[in-house]
């Protein structure tokens, strides 16, 4: 644990402003310089506030921490400890275990749900042009698709005086950890259960359909495609199943074939030593039924990234997908392409304003909100393979 200078901190703000002093803090504690844990909210509170408004804060003495006056800049303490929840409930909202908010791009938006255009592919169909002769024009093809409506979510961290008074500094960074845990993971189960094809919200030129679809024809004018095998992951042959699932595959206004290349495989805890053992062995073996010898070659699977989910699991279970089906689910595509999430604001953290109702009737000194605001979305559902690993798994 680092030890902060609070009385440096404090001149700082003075000379510097709120506004330098909050970005320094900001770029400290992004760097990990410094970390939440190192700050001391008591401690805080008297460098800012001065120790005779903390002790004010005992009820015999009949006064208010957050009054101003005497020279005290009353924001100093409340803007300083929000950048530090602020940083906590990031760490939180992106910790490592949230596998498919890391795999997908974040489109911003300022709209709650809307149709994204695009071009539909030219057929290549080119006309010979004779000397002299003028160049052919070529029309667009309406192509676009509809992402949902976004939604908001967040929560509150409370600062009490108890909080100052006794410096229960773990315990609101407790909280601000909680609120940040639970933010992102509400993020990472509706996009697992997007990717999974547990929900669907894939909305092409003014028809829905569901992301994986095991028959039809990816030439159908409607939109068909197969991008659903049914296989468990034991060797390269299956994930050559799947890479032939994206050679078969069309583009539906051109009949051209989608250019598409796998990048990652998710898979479930199951089967993460397995998928490492498909993906990074040094070398595969062939032989051909019937055949005398046996063929050597490096392993062409090295590409792949590989990751397992917990949560994608126990969402399978969740959908009516028995457990033993569930853990040999596997997904291989190029997740950018397939998917995003649709912010309209990314998570943020606001403070209340001082003398807010709160403080009179809960003792809550400040108040810190975080929250943010979106949508998880198919893009192209033809960019992945579901698996449902060699048995009949699917969700109800």
């Amino acid at each position: 644990m680092r030890t902060i200078q609070y009385r440096e901190l404090r001149r700082m703000y003075e000379l510097s402003g709120p506004r330098q002093t909050v970005r320094h803090l900001n770029e400290a504690l992004s760097e990990g310089h410094l970390r939440p844990g190192d700050f001391s909210i008591r401690d805080l509170a008297e460098a800012t506030l001065g120790p005779e408004r903390v002790r004010a804060l005992d009820p015999r003495h009949g006064e208010t921490v957050l009054e101003a006056g005497d020279g005290v800049d009353v924001t100093a303490f409340s803007n300083i400890t929000g950048q530090v929840i602020q940083a906590k409930v990031l760490e939180a909202y992106r910790q490592e275990a949230f596998v498919l908010s890391r795999l997908v791009d974040t489109i911003p938006t300022s709209l709650d749900g809307e149709k994204l255009p695009g071009i539909g592919r030219i057929a290549d169909e080119v006309t010979e042009v004779h000397p002299g002769m003028p160049y052919p024009n070529v029309g667009f093809g309406e192509d676009y698709i509809e992402t949902p409506q976004t939604t908001k979510r967040g929560l509150i961290v409370p600062v009490t005086k108890e909080a100052i008074f006794f410096d229960r500094t773990h315990l609101v960074l407790q909280r601000a950890a909680e609120v940040g845990e639970v933010l992102g993971l509400n993020k990472e189960k509706r996009l697992v259960d997007l990717a999974l094809g547990i929900v669907n919200n894939y909305k092409w030129k003014g028809q829905a359909y569901d992301t994986y679809s095991a028959t039809g024809s990816g030439t159908a004018p409607d939109g068909n495609w197969v991008n659903e095998i049914d296989r468990e992951l034991v060797d390269w042959t299956d994930v050559d199943a799947a890479e032939q699932r994206f050679a078969d595959l069309l583009d539906p206004n051109t009949a051209e074939p989608v250019l598409v290349q796998g990048t990652t495989v998710l898979v479930m805890p199951a089967y993460r030593h397995a998928a490492h053992r498909v993906f990074r062995a040094a070398e595969i073996t062939y032989t051909a039924a019937g055949a005398e010898t046996a063929t050597t070659a490096a392993n062409p699977l090295a590409t792949y990234r590989v990751v397992d989910s917990r949560l994608a699991y126990r969402r399978l279970i969740a959908s009516g997908v028995a457990p033993e089906a569930a853990r040999r689910w596997w997904l291989l595509g190029d997740f950018r392409r397939a998917m995003a999430y649709m912010e309209n604001w990314p998570i943020t953290v606001t403070q209340s304003p001082r003398n807010a109702e709160a403080e009179f009737s809960q003792d809550v000194v400040v108040r810190y909100k975080a929250s943010e605001r979106g949508a998880a979305a198919v893009l192209n559902p033809r960019y992945l393979v579901r698996s449902t690993g060699g048995q009949d798994g699917s969700p109800e």
